[in-house]
């Protein structure tokens, strides 16, 4: 059974996300709170596995409260829920820990795919925010001096092949099929890049590609 944290200060979206949860046989929600402090405080009583995330709140906002939930309890998994106001949020909350961005407009089947990818160690992510979390990586960089594009360490042909395809936003899967390839030897890939990069998750790797030009042939 998945456990899950929603926190949102709108309550009719904690109510739609109930709902939808409430029809999945290995999902339980175990709380919701409204605020920044209040999910600080339920996830250390709850211990949810996933938590998801809204970022723009009043009082502390998600990016502080996703930064408070991991220093505790840094096996939690964080999915920030984005709109299109949240932009300036989504690079810091990147930073602060979170594993996967979503918009909140995300269908419900790819929701509770989410959040099952989420808790066995994945990192989902919708194109729109990729996009967003990139302009945000490229603002960040240029403010902060850094114009040239990030370098690649040396890796392989192929390891180049998935890092191009993860910059479009591909699943393992999705992957797997493109290449021809098993799902398990494309996460060796993604694994294998991890540690070359430095990149803990498959939204960094992502935001590298991107950022870097690698694209797929």
């Amino acid at each position: 059974m998945i456990r899950v944290l929603v926190v949102d200060d709108q309550q009719l979206v904690r109510m739609g996300l109930r709902m939808l949860f409430d029809q999945a046989a290995d999902i339980e929600i175990l709380g919701e709170a409204d605020n920044g402090a209040d999910a600080v405080r339920r996830a250390e009583h709850l211990g949810p596995d996933v938590v998801l995330m809204d970022l723009r709140m009043p009082g502390m906002d998600g990016v502080t409260a996703t930064r408070r939930i991991l220093a505790a309890r840094p096996a939690t998994r964080i999915v920030a829920l984005t709109t299109f106001d949240d932009d300036d949020h989504l690079y810091p909350a990147l930073e602060a820990g979170a594993c996967g961005f979503l918009v909140k407009d995300t269908p419900p089947p790819e929701l509770l795919d989410a959040v099952r990818r989420a808790a066995t160690g994945g990192s989902p992510f919708s194109g729109a925010a990729l996009d967003r979390l990139v302009t945000q990586a490229l603002h960040t960089r240029s403010a902060s001096g850094g114009d040239a594009p990030p370098l690649v360490p040396a890796i392989t042909p192929r390891e180049r092949e998935v890092l191009g395809l993860l910059g479009t936003g591909l699943s393992n899967p999705e992957i797997a099929d493109r290449l021809h390839l098993g799902v398990t030897t494309v996460k060796t890939h993604v694994a294998s890049l991890m540690a070359k990069t430095g990149r803990d998750n498959r939204i960094r790797l992502a935001v590298l590609a991107v950022l870097a030009g690698v694209t797929p042939d």
